[in-house]
């Protein structure tokens, strides 16, 4: 086992039933418990690995490692934005304020056309996949991603500051193949004050 720094799962910040009627109880704990812990412990076991080949001086096949810590890293980074930015929906609010509102205005012209284009992106994500918002930290842009499975379609240079999981892990206790009801629920608990932290702190570092 190596002494070194590995990844853990997060807790949640809020309780297993906040987020209902629009994610159940048991559909957050298969996805949180399970499916989440599974990216964790699979990105440990590869860096052991990697560890334990460096340690004896062995040959790693580094295309199909890399590939491979790529997918299970970020399976676990997405998924830890993405309970950060959802909230009971008593907290939530409907629509951003602060430099999130001003951006979102800026760029898409409204909150409502934002809104439109990203469900428009989650929902016709190509198989299992995620919508994210992210600045551009060349232009200072908004721009919205599909990202296929957790690897895939990533823009370099854009730090993320909203995600939306659309595989069906997500959501298929509630909604089973109807992934466009889900991105229609998920608008009711985005939390919008952590996104708005999030651009800010970007903003201020750029």
């Amino acid at each position: 086992m190596s002494d070194k720094k590995m990844y853990s799962l997060p807790q949640l910040p809020y309780a297993y039933n906040a987020l209902e009627p629009f994610v159940s109880e048991p559909q957050l704990r298969l996805h949180h418990d399970k499916h989440h812990a599974a990216y964790v412990n699979a990105a440990n076991a590869i860096l052991e690995r990697l560890d334990k080949a460096r340690q004896a001086g062995a040959d790693v096949d580094m295309k199909a490692t890399l590939k491979e810590l790529s997918f299970q890293v970020g399976g676990h980074v997405l998924h830890s934005l993405f309970w950060e930015n959802l909230a009971p929906a008593a907290k939530t609010g409907k629509e951003p304020g602060g430099a999130l509102a001003e951006a979102l205005k800026n760029e898409f012209g409204s909150f409502e056309r934002f809104k439109k284009e990203f469900s428009a992106a989650a929902a016709s994500a190509e198989g299992s996949g995620w919508a994210a918002l992210a600045r551009c930290g060349l232009t200072g842009r908004l721009l919205i991603m599909q990202i296929e499975k957790h690897n895939v379609n990533v823009f370099p240079h854009l730090r993320i500051l909203m995600v939306l999981d659309v595989w069906e892990h997500a959501y298929y206790l509630d909604y089973k193949n109807e992934r466009p009801k889900f991105v229609e629920a998920f608008w009711n608990i985005v939390n919008w004050g952590e996104v708005n932290r999030r651009l800010e702190s970007i903003i201020k570092q750029s």
